[in-house]
């Protein structure tokens, strides 16, 4: 019996209205669906599914609640382009969040700073390091927290910027409460927060003077109190 346990996946339980969405999943996506395409209506689907055209009609509205489907004044339903971080910006406050969570987005900013380095290099001009420079001039006592967070926010908001990914940005404000958790965090544990032994002014040097693994480097080494943080 153990066996046969490890050899067999379990059913996971669903209701009607589960399967009848995961159903209209596939469907869209194995008659190759774009966005703009009007749907079949919703009886139609509840006779082509065998099920009551209640169970469609609450499936379809979990599909419009994630932006995949909406309905437009005479051509009924159509295939949407769902918003992918719609959700998640309503979602993303940390008063909503558990610790466990806060820390895991904040573990993913770490890993997407790391990653900005190539399309920075890409598309940077002189006028965004001198908004950099502009930003690092007005830093004053790292240690003071209202100080230290409004820097923060726009020297790393400003890279995000400069990559040109649109979802990169919208992510990048998506993450600004996650600083505020943070910082309070480092405060209460060590009654300061960390900086880097790279600065904001060491990593503008880098940009003017150094290349893409240069600045990824210097990024790695300006967060590394964050990284030390994760070790168990």
């Amino acid at each position: 019996m153990s066996d046969l346990k490890n050899d067999i996946r379990p059913l996971e339980p669903s209701t009607m209205t589960d399967l009848v969405e995961s159903r209209l999943r596939e469907y869209l996506k194995r008659k190759s669906f774009v966005p703009g395409d009007a749907l079949p209506k919703e009886q139609e689907l509840a006779d082509a599914l065998g099920v009551s055209r209640n169970v469609v009609r609450e499936a379809l509205s979990r599909l419009r609640m994630l932006g995949m489907i909406d309905t437009r004044k005479k051509r009924g339903m159509i295939l949407a382009q769902p918003d992918i971080l719609g959700s998640l910006e309503r979602v993303l406050d940390p008063l909503l969040l558990g610790k466990n969570t806060l820390k895991d987005i904040f573990e993913l900013r770490l890993v997407l700073e790391m990653g900005l380095a190539d399309l920075i290099y890409l598309r940077k001009t002189p006028e965004d390091i001198a908004v950099l420079e502009d930003i690092v001039a007005q830093e004053v006592n790292k240690q003071q927290k209202p100080f230290r967070v409004e820097h923060e926010i726009a020297f790393h908001g400003k890279l995000y910027q400069m990559t040109g990914n649109d979802t990169y940005m919208r992510f990048q404000k998506m993450l600004l409460p996650v600083f505020e958790y943070v910082l309070d965090y480092e405060i209460q544990v060590d009654g300061r927060a960390d900086v880097g032994k790279v600065t904001h002014r060491d990593l503008v040097e880098i940009l003017k003077t150094g290349d893409s693994e240069d600045f990824r480097r210097g990024m790695k080494a300006h967060l590394k109190p964050h990284f030390d943080r994760l070790k168990p």
